[in-house]
């Protein structure tokens, strides 16, 4: 209950989000929380036994709310280099092959939590943060180097059996 009300509350401020301007002070209050609220209501969920499907859902759904208000406010006021769209697509088609090697081998739709699978969700939360004081083609480049490696390791997983 507790964990579905913070996963509620992450949508509205998504939706805040929205009305302010990016790089803003509101922006640089309301962005944190937002990514502050997706780590916590999985583990007070868990903690406080009442993970639910419906839980998992919810938040999969403000988790995507979040990220295309994120990529409606920050995509128009950044310039991404060529290179960077280049390696951004190349780790995309690693993740498709990851999903439909998963497929293959496991018979499902796999999902592989590792460690560093959340450090790139990290550093993809800290990458905005990061903007207005280091330029997106310095940030972008470790950031792209942690997602590279988490690809390819979860690729490894899924054709070892080694998941979840």
């Amino acid at each position: 209950m507790i964990a579905n009300i913070i996963t509620g509350f992450r949508v509205l401020i998504s939706i805040a989000l929205l009305f302010c301007p990016v790089f803003s002070p509101v922006f640089y209050v309301l962005y944190p929380i937002a990514g502050l609220s997706d780590m916590i209501d999985g583990t007070i969920a868990r903690r406080m036994n009442t993970v639910s499907e419906f839980g998992a859902r919810f938040d999969t759904a403000a988790d995507f709310v979040f990220v295309t208000v994120c990529l409606i406010k920050l995509l128009p006021v950044i310039i991404i280099p060529a290179w960077l769209y280049v390696w951004i697509v190349l780790i995309s088609l690693i993740k498709i092959i990851n999903i439909v090697s998963g497929y293959i081998v496991q018979k499902k739709l796999v999902a592989v939590h590792s460690v560093m699978s959340k450090v790139t969700g990290g550093l993809l939360f800290i990458l905005p943060l990061t903007l207005s004081i280091v330029p997106l083609k310095y940030s972008a480049v470790p950031v792209c180097a942690v997602a590279t490696f988490a690809a390819v390791q979860e690729g490894h997983f899924i054709r070892t059996g080694r998941y979840e």
